[in-house]
């Protein structure tokens, strides 16, 4: 029995979209759904229970990092990243290559993997496909995901070649050496950059592997909106239809619809949470920084059409005081705020997906955020 499955649903007639279920060791994931970014075994300034509050049905950790610190071996004899965490849902860990490649300003890349230098402290550091697996394999996360290299944008199309090429050869490797496919299932990440051929070439590569999943890797890193989208629809057609699929680092709003729209199952980004640490809230009439000064006196909620518990409870000048003031609660609300808008919006593209109408709900919330007006989805 493979760790995690995929349940086909619906296919949305107006958009085809699908609706369905995964599910995995610790419990049954709702997609399309958004995956809340627990970094470093925490999503910022939030609890479990917060989550579950929020009904988040998966949230991501890091595997580089929690390679850095506490360690793997840490986590391992704590039980596992559930335990160590307390979060009894499913957890997806990333392969650390993304972190290995944008945030090592010094790093050399062999066919046996990646030499790096650590950004805490300097230390000369090693990451290969079975490293990667190892590191994976005792945080005890849902779904892992294949060691890979997410090539810069732009790229020249030969080293994007080359790049998944060795991939594509880091990706067997990770098969070779993932010692619990029973209880954690190994997704394969399609690469390409933004070229329409090596997209389908890395997705075919990968499929005749026959991964229990794949993400989509290599897009949001800069790229125009519209030429990811492109990109989506190259590599889509070419993935299992009955296998989950994965955009990896996208969670701007329009991201997520059009996403969904192309048939995309899952998503992970830090954008909710960060922005929200600079004072920045996501509510069904756009953006809205709340640092502003017009916000100064303003008593109304965050977003009167949101129910969260920041809405429900306190006020825009509540909040712009806090966040002036440097006070962490002020993070905690419009964190929460955030993380709840792209859930329940999520809940709300489901809804559209079952019903029939995910177009015209783009259309809809598209109008009432401004996203008709310019090319920011935050």
């Amino acid at each position: 029995m493979a760790a995690v499955t995929y349940e086909h649903i619906k296919t949305c007639k107006q958009s085809g979209a699908r609706l369905g279920r995964v599910h995995t060791p610790h419990g049954v994931i709702e997609t399309p759904t958004f995956m809340p970014v627990g970094t470093l075994a925490t999503v910022k300034t939030m609890s479990p229970e917060e989550l579950k509050q929020m009904d988040a049905h998966i949230i991501l950790s890091n595997t580089y990092h929690l390679f850095l610190r506490p360690g793997h071996d840490i986590v391992k004899r704590a039980g596992g990243l559930h335990k160590f965490m307390n979060w009894d849902r499913p957890i997806l860990t990333d392969s650390g290559g993304f972190q290995v490649f944008s945030l090592s300003d010094i790093r050399k890349i062999t066919e046996e993997g990646v030499h790096f230098r650590s950004h805490l402290n300097g230390d000369k550091l090693f990451i290969s496909p079975e490293k990667a697996m190892e590191i994976q394999n005792a945080l005890g996360s849902d779904i892992m995901m294949a060691f890979d290299e997410c090539p810069p944008y732009p790229a020249d199309y030969q080293y994007v070649k080359d790049s998944l090429e060795r991939t594509t050869r880091w990706a067997e490797r990770c098969l070779a050496s993932h010692a619990n496919p029973e209880k954690q299932a190994l997704f394969g990440i399609v690469q390409g950059g933004m070229y329409e051929d090596l997209r389908i070439k890395s997705a075919q590569d990968l499929t005749s592997m026959d991964f229990p999943g794949y993400a989509i890797g290599g897009l949001s890193v800069g790229e125009p909106k519209h030429m990811m989208y492109e990109m989506l629809e190259c590599t889509v057609p070419y993935l299992p239809t009955n296998k989950p699929r994965y955009l990896m680092g996208v969670g701007s709003p329009d991201a997520l619809i059009e996403g969904s729209i192309r048939g995309i199952d899952m998503f992970d980004c830090v954008l909710p949470t960060r922005i929200a640490r600079n004072g920045t809230v996501m509510t069904s009439n756009g953006r809205l920084v709340i640092r502003n000064a017009k916000y100064a006196e303003d008593f109304g909620p965050l977003d009167p059409e949101c129910s969260c518990y920041t809405c429900t409870n306190y006020s825009r000048a509540y909040i712009r005081h806090l966040i002036k003031a440097d006070e962490t609660f002020g993070i905690r609300l419009t964190t929460y705020h955030n993380l709840h808008f792209l859930l329940q919006m999520m809940r709300e593209v489901r809804q559209a997906i079952a019903e029939d109408r995910l177009l015209d709900y783009r259309d809809t919330f598209f109008t009432k955020y401004g996203l008709y007006d310019n090319d920011r989805g935050f």
